[in-house]
């Protein structure tokens, strides 16, 4: 699913677009990229004001990765009044895996339980019907 014409997917609004479809007929308030004042976080999740969470997508080859995981969710927490949140990082690359592994051990959030690492490898998943 994270692939298009066999070719990894290289924007995060694929991404987005595919995690809104796991909140279909959901009675949670699902909103996209919220903006309230300090730059639009990628999903705002409620159920009311009391109980909401932020989710922040990013590809681990974004050039701007460490930044943003030093500072884009907090600053997104704080204007939504929130301290809840949740970072999805998709890599397709034993490489980028490295690289994810290494920035999250640099700013001391490796490990974090709201940072979630998703395997977009293509060569390490056997298929269901060939696998041991």
């Amino acid at each position: 699913i994270f692939y298009i014409k066999g070719q990894a997917i290289t924007r995060e609004d694929h991404l987005q677009l595919l995690y809104r479809l796991t909140w279909f007929a959901s009675p949670m308030d699902v909103n996209r990229e919220v903006n309230n004042g300090r730059g639009p976080v990628d999903y705002k999740i409620s159920y009311g004001n009391a109980d909401k969470s932020l989710v922040e997508f990013k590809l681990a080859r974004n050039k701007k990765l460490k930044t943003n995981l030093e500072n884009q969710v907090q600053i997104y927490e704080k204007a939504n009044d929130t301290d809840s949140s949740i970072t999805v990082i998709l890599y397709f690359t034993d490489g980028e895996f490295t690289r994810v592994k290494k920035i999250l051990k640099e700013l001391n959030i490796d490990k974090a339980k709201n940072i979630v690492l998703i395997d977009g490898c293509s060569n390490n998943k056997p298929s269901a019907s060939t696998a041991t």
